[in-house]
């Protein structure tokens, strides 16, 4: 632990603003905050991306939105004695705990974890494709997709086919969780796919009806 070290100064100053204005000005929401718990009405799983800031896009405040964050917003399977329990782990106390009314899955434009995931399926990444990459064993989520979208000239249009593919997979897979599905089945949850352009602030959601995605 000798090489834990104290934060940046930037970092330092930074909270010591938001404790003398922001904190300050609502200190009395913050201490109902803490002493009632939280009682979020949506969770949110989105990417480690730090340009998607979920609670800018929405407005919301404190305690609105439970928030799991992981490389290119998936979700994996229902998988009791698998490997990926961080995220399940996260799911499962939103909404058998925390007893949330939505689950939102939301991937966006430009998403590295969604290129990485191209490049190792072309065969341009061997070192995702290494037994202990982390990266590349989370993006095999998502790799069965890949044949959806393979066939496209447009890198672009690859990409931001593949980032919508990610959404879908997650919700899908939602779906594989027994006590997902009783609750969506009882009405009492739902789940909702987004997808963000970051440069032009654009939102889209995904219609299971048409299989597509329009703007919000």
């Amino acid at each position: 632990m000798h090489r834990v070290r104290p934060l940046p100064n930037y970092l330092v100053q930074r909270y010591h603003g938001w404790k003398a204005t922001g904190y300050a000005d609502n200190k009395a929401w913050y201490r109902r905050l803490a002493s009632d718990g939280q009682h979020p009405r949506a969770m949110v799983i989105s990417c480690c991306d730090s340009r998607v800031h979920v609670t800018s896009i929405f407005g919301a405040d404190s305690g609105e939105f439970f928030i799991h964050r992981n490389i290119a917003n998936l979700v994996p399977p229902y998988e009791p004695d698998g490997d990926h329990h961080g995220t399940s782990a996260a799911v499962e106390y939103a909404v058998r705990v925390l007893k949330v009314s939505n689950v939102i899955v939301l991937g966006h434009s430009n998403c590295g974890g969604i290129k990485g995931c191209i490049d190792m399926c072309k065969g341009h990444a061997p070192e995702l494709e290494a037994k202990e990459s982390f990266v590349g064993r989370w993006m095999d989520i998502l790799r069965p997709r890949y044949d959806l979208v393979a066939d496209m000239e447009d890198p672009e249009e690859q990409m931001r086919a593949l980032e919508k593919e990610a959404v879908i997979t997650s919700l899908e897979n939602l779906m594989t969780f027994p006590w997902i599905d009783q609750v969506v089945g009882e009405g009492t949850l739902t789940l909702h796919g987004l997808w963000t352009d970051i440069g032009e602030g654009s939102l889209e959601h995904y219609n299971p009806e048409t299989k597509s995605f329009h703007p919000v």
